[in-house]
């Protein structure tokens, strides 16, 4: 469409080929972050190939059908799916076409609103295996996203694990204490961290990582900026603290395991860790399919209670 524009259109399906499956929607999930610079139009030109989602359809800027975070049952395809509630990184839409290799079982412990989790939840263990945490060690997570929310609560699961949540606005505290770890904000995060894994997507976010983190700290770079520059403080004591910046992105399976696990497999494990009641404060309440066309700019733009908005479809 345009920027901060979008509308629903129908769709004519063909009915599902060898090693396909029909899947009609229960539920999506928004990633605020990431679908409000598509919304905006601001997906860099250099990054529109990356940008792209597994089975979105268009191109950028508009018109684009985006998003990936899709939880459906599926209602014809292969025998041992047919019936079954799935996860698929397919954009909002109610019925839809897929090759059945992407359709990820969703488990039983996991409803349909949490399930649509998978995806950040995925982003969030693909960071931890950039990270390599150990038991033990003191992990400071900037920023109270999803993403970071997901971070804080893996790292909070693990013995001996130190971890705090650090953001600006003090309405995440609650969510922190939810998720059972703890909080602060920046100003008074302390410092001397081993770990620290920035997802605010913010720069600020990044040179307070830096400050904080101890001698050989690891700074984990878990923002993606667009196309805005950011300028980083090399010099002073950071080569005498031996810090380092490591980039993590979901795209390739971590260092750390791949060759070990496959996308699939790494999804399947994501799905897996959602089976925590504890997640729910993360959700917003659904809106209505059939109404997002106008309420997606309000659910991406400004601060949010609950940071990962939902959507619900019906017959």
């Amino acid at each position: 469409m345009a920027p901060g524009v979008a509308a629903l259109r129908e769709e004519e399906l063909a009915a599902p080929g060898p090693g396909e499956a029909l899947v009609r929607a229960r539920a999506s999930g928004i990633s605020r972050g990431t679908e409000r610079l598509v919304l905006g139009g601001r997906v860099p030109r250099s990054q529109r190939e990356a940008m792209r989602a597994p089975l979105m359809a268009g191109e950028f800027p508009f018109p684009v059908k985006y998003g990936y975070a899709a939880v459906g049952v599926v209602e014809a395809g292969p025998a041992g799916l047919v019936g079954q509630r799935v996860f698929c990184l397919h954009p909002h839409q109610e019925r839809f076409v897929v090759p059945a290799a992407v359709c990820i079982p969703v488990p039983d412990g996991v409803p349909d609103l949490r399930a649509v989790l998978a995806a950040n939840m995925e982003t969030a263990l693909n960071i931890l295996w950039d990270a390599r945490p150990v038991l033990g060690e003191r992990a400071l997570v900037i920023g109270a996203g999803v993403v970071g929310l997901l971070v804080a609560a893996l790292l909070g699961r693990m013995p001996g694990a130190a971890a705090v949540l650090c953001d600006t606005d003090p309405a995440r505290a609650g969510l922190a204490a939810a998720l059972g770890v703890g909080f602060a904000a920046p100003e008074a995060a302390g410092d001397g961290w081993e770990l620290v894994i920035h997802a605010s997507g913010n720069p600020a976010g990044l040179l307070l990582g830096l400050e904080r983190a101890g001698f050989e700290g690891r700074i984990v770079e878990a923002s993606w900026y667009g196309d805005r520059p950011v300028s980083l403080p090399l010099g002073e004591a950071f080569h005498a603290r031996r810090l380092q910046v490591i980039s993590s992105q979901v795209g390739q399976v971590a260092p750390a395991m791949r060759g070990r696990r496959t996308h699939a497999e790494r999804l399947a494990l994501a799905l897996a860790l959602l089976e925590d009641a504890r997640l729910d404060a993360l959700l917003a309440p659904p809106v209505r399919f059939d109404e997002l066309p106008d309420a997606l700019p309000g659910l991406l733009e400004g601060e949010a209670i609950w940071p990962c908005p939902t959507i619900l479809y019906g017959e």
